[in-house]
């Protein structure tokens, strides 16, 4: 009798077409927004315009290197352009502009100690000027020991003397200690499947608030089924869309944006104790809340509120302390966590029990307060 009541619910989930939409196209289609989004942005070059006053080979030799070097899209405008160049930057519709002046190359070439200078215009509000004033500042120190050591070598110093005196003072030895390479993509497939995950509670309170007011709660009691059957039954019905909604997730970002799962075994603990945590906490809003519009915003607080805290749009570490303290508190910090050590610091399933637990805690303290609840929601419908 279990199953019969978990087999009619998932008819007719499949008869709603709502419930694609809300738990697999909805995620699937954030899934290629942000993961297109931020694993294209690598690949794409930020435009720079500059005005070259100086026309020299000295000018345009540092435009080549700044261009080389930096991945900039250089676009060239006229000296007649500054004013309507700054306009657009005062007005927000441009974060920079870079100009070399007039003596640029003479003061470069020269040996009596003048400095060429350049001019960079810029909205202090662009996250690109940083980059650009850093690029800038390492042309400039490559170019400064380009001059030092031709000046070694006019001295009379061996190339031996001069690559020692060039020599960096410190070297940083690299040693990546992640399995995988961490980018957008590995924040953004396994952090919208756990959002979503949460996002079946809503249909669990229809369908529950649904059964209670077309009087099929209240028949339960005029059949063989006792009402723990019932509510297992609903229990495992939603437990194997959450598992199935988990798997077809994490299968597209592994199929369409290569995702490194890892240990397999350990991403199915991870995702079958994800399922068990939203459900149980499902079951007990569903025993709590009075109508399904509350059941609604108390599932929308939980789902995207624990979506900012337990860092599934933006890396934890972006977060303050404080709010990196309070994100232990939600399921959605541990369920991330352990799928970010499974598939980015290649951890295994040893790895990740104390996140395990945690779910575990969590989908416990849901499953304890519907079985509370459940005797006076079924006495509250048969009234």
């Amino acid at each position: 009798m279990v199953f019969t009541i978990a087999i009619k619910e998932w008819k007719l989930l499949l008869k709603e077409k709502g419930t694609f939409f809300w738990l697999l196209l909805l995620p699937i289609l954030f899934i290629v927004l942000f993961g297109t989004v931020f694993s294209s942005m690598g690949d794409t070059k930020v435009s720079l315009p500059y005005i070259d006053m100086n026309g020299t080979q000295a000018s345009q030799a540092f435009l080549a290197s700044l261009g080389e070097k930096s991945g900039y899209n250089l676009e060239e405008k006229a000296a007649g352009d500054l004013d309507d160049q700054i306009s657009r930057i005062q007005s927000g519709k441009q974060s920079a502009l870079l100009v070399l002046p007039q003596g640029f190359g003479s003061a470069l070439a020269g040996s009596d100690g003048a400095r060429a200078s350049i001019e960079l215009y810029s909205d202090p509000n662009s996250q690109t000027v940083a980059p650009l004033r850093s690029t800038l500042e390492n042309i400039a120190n490559g170019m400064r020991e380009s001059k030092i050591e031709g000046a070694l070598k006019a001295a009379g110093e061996s190339d031996a003397q001069i690559k020692n005196t060039m020599a960096p003072l410190i070297v940083i030895d690299d040693k990546p200690q992640n399995a995988t390479a961490n980018n957008s993509v590995t924040q953004v497939v396994p952090g919208y499947t756990v959002m979503f995950v949460f996002f079946i509670i809503i249909s669990m309170i229809r369908r529950f608030l649904g059964d209670k007011s077309s009087g099929m709660t209240a028949r339960l009691r005029t059949t063989r089924m006792s009402p723990i059957g019932y509510l297992l039954g609903m229990w495992i019905a939603y437990l194997g869309v959450a598992l199935a909604q988990c798997t077809v997730l994490l299968a597209f970002g592994h199929i369409a944006y290569d995702v490194q799962l890892g240990d397999i075994v350990a991403v199915a603990v991870v995702v079958f104790m994800l399922a068990l945590c939203g459900t149980g906490i499902g079951l007990a809003l569903c025993m709590i809340v009075r109508g399904e519009n509350q059941g609604i915003g108390f599932t929308q607080l939980i789902a995207l509120g624990g979506a900012v805290l337990g860092g599934l749009w933006f890396p934890i570490e972006y977060m303050p302390r404080t709010m990196r303290t309070i994100s232990h508190f939600v399921p959605q910090y541990w369920a991330q966590k352990a799928f970010q050590d499974i598939m980015v610091r290649g951890v295994h399933l040893s790895g990740v029990l104390p996140s395990i637990a945690a779910l575990a805690g969590f989908a416990a303290a849901g499953l304890l307060v519907a079985l509370l609840r459940f005797r006076g929601f079924m006495q509250s419908a048969l009234d």
